[in-house]
C-alpha cells in the first residue's frame, strides 16, 4: 500500500485567487465544507465541524504548519478510529496524524495545485487501508470541490 495520496489540478484561477480559497477560514470552508470556528494561524489549532450531510457530529480539528505565501498551505489531522455516529468519540487528540500539503505553482492557464497527504504508516495497520481509501475518495472530492467553487467565485 501506498504511503502518500497526491492529486493534481490545472485551475483557471491566478494563485492569488487559489491560495485565498486555502487560506482564508470562511471559504474553505465553503468549499472544504466545514465550519470554523476562526482563522488559520502557523502552530495553532484549527477546529470546527463538517458540514458535509451525513458527517455534521464529527468535528474537524488541524494543526496549521506552514502558511508559505501562494506558495505551500500544510496542516497535520489526526484519524479517528470511526466516522460512524454510533462509534465517533469527538476526542481522537491521541489518534494519529497524517500530513497534508497544499503547493501551488503559477502554470499557463493559471495555477497547478497538488495535494500531498502523507503518513499513513502512523496509523495502526488494522486502520490503515480503511483511512488511506477514505481519504484518497475525499480528495478526489475536494479537488474538484475546489475546482468549482474558485470558477464560481473570480
Amino acid at each position: 500500500m501506498e504511503n502518500r495520496i497526491e492529486k493534481g489540478i490545472e485551475l483557471k484561477a491566478p494563485i492569488s485567487r487559489v491560495w485565498r480559497a486555502l487560506t482564508d477560514y470562511r471559504e474553505f470552508g465553503e468549499w472544504f465544507r466545514v465550519k470554523l470556528n476562526g482563522p488559520f494561524v502557523v502552530g495553532q489549532i484549527s477546529s470546527g465541524f463538517i458540514t458535509h450531510p451525513g458527517y455534521e457530529h464529527v468535528k474537524w480539528e488541524v494543526v496549521v504548519q506552514k502558511m508559505e505565501t501562494e506558495r505551500l498551505f500544510s496542516f497535520t489531522w489526526a484519524h479517528p478510529k470511526s466516522l460512524d455516529k454510533a462509534d465517533y468519540s469527538p476526542d481522537y487528540s491521541k489518534e494519529p496524524t497524517t500530513l497534508v500539503e497544499f503547493r501551488l505553482e503559477k502554470i499557463a492557464i493559471g495555477t497547478l495545485l497538488v495535494l500531498t497527504e502523507s503518513g499513513f504508516d502512523n496509523i495502526p495497520s488494522d486502520r490503515r487501508l480503511e483511512a488511506f481509501r477514505r481519504n484518497d475518495g475525499g480528495w478526489t472530492a475536494q479537488m474538484k470541490n475546489i475546482e468549482g467553487y474558485v470558477a464560481r467565485n473570480p
